[in-house]
Formats: C-alpha cells, sequence, structure tokens
C-alpha cells in the first residue's frame, strides 16, 4: 500500500541505530551479570548482609530493564513489519492507522532508552543537590524563584523521584531569595545537570503597579550528591560557620531554634546552608557534606571548561548569561538558548514539563563530545 511506504521506510531507518543502541547498552555484559547475580542470590548465605543482598537486587532490577526494554523495541519493530507485510498482501485500510500507531509506540520507546544511554557521566547517577537564587528582577525575580521551584517539585513528583528541602530562604514582600533540595533517585543529577545557569522570565509582572513588561532572573545550580568517602581535607580556620532561625517549613520547633546552619569557606568563598534537620548539629552535618562535595569537584576539575560541566559557569544572575528564556507576554514561548529546543506551551512547562530541554541537552551534549574527540 502506496499510504504505508514512509512507514516502512521509517522503521527500517531504525535498523542500525538500533544495532549502535545495543552496543551502548553492553547488552552481552549485563545479560552476564544478569546470570550471575542471579546465582549469587541462590547461595544459603546471600542474605546475611542484608544491605549488600539489597543492593544486588537494585543491581538485577536495573540490568533486566535494560535488557528486557532493548527486546521490547525488537519485538515491536518486527510486529509492525508483519503488519506491514501483511498489508502488501492484503491491502486493507484499517492497516494504516494501526500501523503508524505501532510506529509512535515504538519511537517513543526508543528514544527513552536512547536518552537513558546517554546518561553515562561519572556523576549521572548519584542525587542532585539544587539551588536556586533570586537575580535581578527584585520582588519579581524572587517570585520567578519560587515559580521554578514549584516547576522542578512537579517534575520531581511526576518522575517518581523524591524531594528534600535543604535550605530555603523567603522573599520580603513574595517568593523565595534563595531555596536549596535535594533530589533523590536513579540518574537524578543526571537529568537535573541540564538546568544549571541564568533563567530568565519576562512577562507583566504583577508586582508593577503600571502592568508593564517585565525581564527578571533566577540561577540554578546542580550538584552531584557524591556518597564516597572524599579526599578533601578543610581546615576550621577557613570556615564562617553562622547559625540562624529557620524560614520555611517545619513547625514550632523549627522556627522557634537557631538550629539553622550557614557555612562559608573563605577561601573559595563557597557558601552552603541547611535548615531541613531538626538539631544544629545534623544541619551542620548536612552543610558539612555539601561543602565537602564542592570542594572535592573544585580539587578534581582544576580546568575551568572542564569545571563548568559539573557544576554550572559561575555568571551573573541578569542579562545575556541566561541558558534558557521563558515568555509568557506578548506571547508563549520557552527557548533554550544553548540547544534551540522551543515550547509554546509555557504553563506545561511551568507545571514541570521540562522534559523536551532535558532530552534535547542530553542529544547536544553527546553531540559535542562526539565532535570534541574528532
Amino acid at each position: 500500500m502506496v499510504e504505508l511506504e514512509p512507514v516502512k521506510y521509517e522503521i527500517n531507518s531504525y535498523n542500525e541505530p538500533l544495532v549502535e543502541m545495543k552496543d551502548s547498552l553492553s547488552l552481552a555484559y549485563k545479560e552476564q551479570r544478569i546470570q550471575e547475580i542471579n546465582k549469587e542470590m541462590e547461595e544459603p548465605n546471600a542474605w546475611d548482609d542484608p544491605e549488600k543482598a539489597q543492593a544486588k537486587m537494585k543491581l538485577l532490577g536495573s540490568l533486566k530493564e535494560d535488557v528486557e526494554g532493548y527486546q521490547r523495541l525488537l519485538t515491536e519493530k518486527e510486529d509492525l513489519e508483519v503488519l506491514l507485510e501483511m498489508a502488501e498482501e492484503e491491502p486493507d485500510p484499517s492497516y494504516i492507522p494501526e500501523a503508524k500507531e505501532m510506529l509512535e509506540t515504538f519511537k517513543t520507546h526508543f528514544e527513552a532508552i536512547r536518552i537513558k544511554t546517554l546518561l553515562s557521566g561519572e556523576y549521572d547517577n548519584c542525587n542532585a543537590i539544587v539551588t536556586l537564587h533570586a537575580g535581578t528582577g527584585g520582588t519579581e525575580a524572587m517570585d520567578w524563584t519560587s515559580m521554578l521551584f514549584r516547576m522542578y517539585s512537579h517534575w520531581v513528583e511526576a518522575h517518581g523521584l523524591a524531594m528534600e528541602v535543604l535550605d530555603i530562604l523567603d522573599g520580603e514582600e513574595a517568593g523565595l531569595k534563595s531555596v536549596t533540595f535535594q533530589v533523590n533517585g536513579e540518574n537524578a543529577y543526571g537529568l537535573l545537570k541540564s538546568e544549571h545557569g541564568v533563567h530568565r522570565l519576562v512577562r507583566i509582572s504583577p508586582f508593577n503597579a503600571n502592568g508593564k513588561r517585565q525581564t527578571s532572573f533566577s540561577a540554578c545550580e546542580v550538584m552531584p550528591d557524591i556518597k564516597e568517602n572524599l579526599d578533601v581535607e578543610i581546615d576550621e580556620k577557613d570556615l564562617r560557620i553562622d547559625t540562624y532561625r529557620s524560614s520555611g517549613a517545619g513547625g514550632q520547633h523549627i522556627n522557634k531554634t537557631s538550629s539553622a546552619v550557614r557555612i562559608t569557606h573563605l577561601p573559595t568563598g563557597i557558601v552552603v546552608a541547611c535548615q531541613n534537620e531538626r538539631s544544629q548539629f545534623q544541619n551542620k552535618d548536612k552543610a558539612f557534606e555539601e561543602l565537602k562535595i564542592k570542594l572535592y569537584l573544585l580539587k578534581k576539575e582544576q580546568h575551568a571548561e572542564k569545571l563548568s560541566d559539573i557544576r554550572g559557569k559561575v555568571t551573573e544572575i541578569a542579562w545575556g548569561n541566561q541558558i534558557r528564556s521563558y515568555f509568557l507576554q506578548p506571547y508563549q514561548l520557552i527557548k533554550d538558548t544553548r540547544t534551540g529546543e522551543e515550547v509554546a506551551n509555557a504553563q506545561k512547562v511551568l507545571d514541570g514539563g521540562i522534559d523536551p530541554f532535558i532530552n534535547a541537552y542530553l542529544k547536544w551534549q553527546a553531540l559535542k563530545d562526539k565532535e570534541a574527540q574528532n
């Protein structure tokens, strides 16, 4: 059938990408590891160390997910090819919508797995520590920061991840001056690293009495939460430790005591804070962990360009430094200045629909890395 020729051509175009994907996923190795772990878990003493056993089971589940996901792609492709053959032998208009639907399903599943193959960075599988800072724009910028916090909160929830607010500082009139939160879950850092940079909002500000259009900025910094023992020495003389009363949610106890802790590393100017825990000691420990991670990355990545890949370039939170612009007036459009990705449905993005930008960034970064190697 002539109407199905484009479908046939498109599904055939995936032959080589599927072979490349199989290599990227290292499926032969993963199938071998599945057999090894299954054999290990059959041993009588397999659960003597519950923590180790659970880690193995988690790894087993991840390996199976990759293998089964790829096998599902092959099956979907074969099923569509069979349908196309049937359509050639017995032309029937009912085959057309069915074939197109099967193709779209295959493409969706293929893209989801392909994105996963791009998450191969050293820290991509870590949890993420995200900090938002209001920049140029006054109260409007603080409101914009709270809008971004809401956007990421919805994204985290939609992806079945977990969020823990570590520190939050309210604005005087509205919004947030800053907020630090941790996102826990598989590949949290690998996905959210695309968000580091300055985010620009253009809209008619509700805080402008003249109803004029206003531009405001907020900076997003994303760091991996590295769990390994870090080779970092910190001299107590280099630290300024301040305590203060928490400003965020947490009940009477957290608001009546100066349990929040802010640590400033004087030689580098790095500032970390935590107010989520109930005691000052717990908050100090959490903030100290975050400081160690930042200093470890600074020590490991001496080259400025390499450093920017991990923690984002430290730039002024103002015009000209934005990675993404969010236009709400006079028209709706959100555009990433790095990848060129655009979404016209601004509300959908602000409700957490940032996946198109994350996926576009991962592809863009992979292409840049490939070009750098050639």
